[in-house]
């Protein structure tokens, strides 16, 4: 029995005109938000109206499990880290119960 390896497998990878598919990308190839990614950004907007900045990612490959979150705002001024994040996770509490991970990356806006 031959072993099972990279060679092994590309024959059963193999897709249309003998190229190998794109299995796994890390960022997508659009500049559109998915319906998650807009959905998420239009919570936080409500949330957090003094915000400069909102950049919301899907990065579970498009499945909408976790996504990557920065935010700049005024409202985070005079609070830790910590608080900042609790701030994020309670404004999106519902959604949160939805996902599998959530990376978030708070700011204050340099003036």
């Amino acid at each position: 029995m031959a072993a099972w390896g990279p060679a092994a497998a590309a024959p059963l990878l193999r897709g249309i005109r003998g190229q190998l598919p794109l299995l796994h990308s890390g960022h997508r190839m659009f500049a559109s938000q998915t319906e998650g990614e807009l959905k998420v950004t239009q919570i936080l907007k409500e949330k957090f109206p003094r915000a400069t900045t909102i950049k919301v990612t899907d990065i579970s490959g498009g499945c909408g499990a976790m996504y990557e979150i920065k935010i700049e705002s005024e409202e985070f001024k005079e609070k830790r880290t910590v608080q900042q994040h609790q701030m994020v996770n309670q404004a999106l509490k519902e959604e949160i119960k939805g996902m599998h991970g959530l990376r978030i990356f708070t700011s204050i806006p340099k003036h």
